[in-house]
């Protein structure tokens, strides 16, 4: 077909100047988005936890709110929300907030961005995966724990969450390694993650072919890792008798 291979190039010096090579690019792209993958979804845990528990909260109103959320993280695509997290949200904050935002050093200020987005997003769906996981469970707990003695936040700490959390770990697990491909679209407010990393190695080099199948094996070898891990969490965290054990 006539194109020219050389992964060669991918051990060049970089022609910037820097002290780097290509592949070093690489390589610095891929620990930015394992660090924004894993930053992204523990946000995204701990915002849908706490929604989640407000939709299983026997109140109209708490449900109300969480509903809410979900339909407005969940209904606006992705990259909008980058961009309104970008460059909205800074100038509809007080004025001293604003600017301070816009003081910070541009790739810790695209970097929080992208977790914020990436986390409230994914939130929204795990939000969902809570509650369902809560309905799941058998009635008479809740009411058993009442009889006890236990208060309702109690009752959700204590009893309910440790139980859903074991049923809802595939996926999460699934949420998990989707966030890691989603963390692509931070690239189109300035990240350098992998992605924007290897466009712009495209741009330096013209060899296509050699930067994006080594960027999709670095993708290839983070989900692989993921999915290590969240398989030793279930293996620690599993009870014989329970979905999933």
């Amino acid at each position: 077909m006539g194109y020219n291979w050389n992964w060669g190039v991918l051990l060049q010096p970089v022609a910037t100047g820097e002290g780097a090579t290509y592949l070093g690019w690489i390589l610095h792209g891929l620990l930015l988005t394992a660090a924004l993958t894993l930053a992204a979804w523990l946000l995204a845990l701990l915002v849908g936890t706490a929604f989640g528990i407000l939709r299983a909260w026997p109140s109209r109103l708490c449900d109300a709110i969480g509903a809410t959320y979900v339909s407005l993280f969940r209904n606006v695509p992705l990259i909008v929300q980058f961009f309104i997290w970008f460059f909205v949200v800074p100038e509809v904050l007080p004025t001293a907030i604003g600017d301070w935002i816009k003081s910070i050093t541009p790739s810790t200020q695209v970097f929080v961005v992208s977790v914020l987005a990436l986390g409230f997003f994914t939130g929204a769906r795990i939000c969902e995966q809570v509650r369902a996981g809560i309905a799941a469970l058998p009635p008479g707990q809740l009411q058993a724990a009442q009889a006890l003695g236990f208060r309702l936040p109690q009752t959700f700490r204590h009893i309910l969450l440790p139980q859903c959390f074991r049923r809802i770990l595939p996926p999460l697990t699934s949420e998990f390694l989707i966030i890691s491909k989603n963390s692509a679209v931070a690239s189109t407010i300035g990240l350098l993650e992998l992605s924007g990393q290897a466009r712009q190695l495209v741009d330096f080099t013209a060899q296509p072919y050699e930067s994006f199948i080594v960027v999709t094996l670095a993708y290839i070898g983070l989900n692989i890792v993921i999915l290590r891990l969240m398989e030793w969490i279930q293996r620690r965290i599993r009870l014989p008798g329970m979905m999933g054990a």
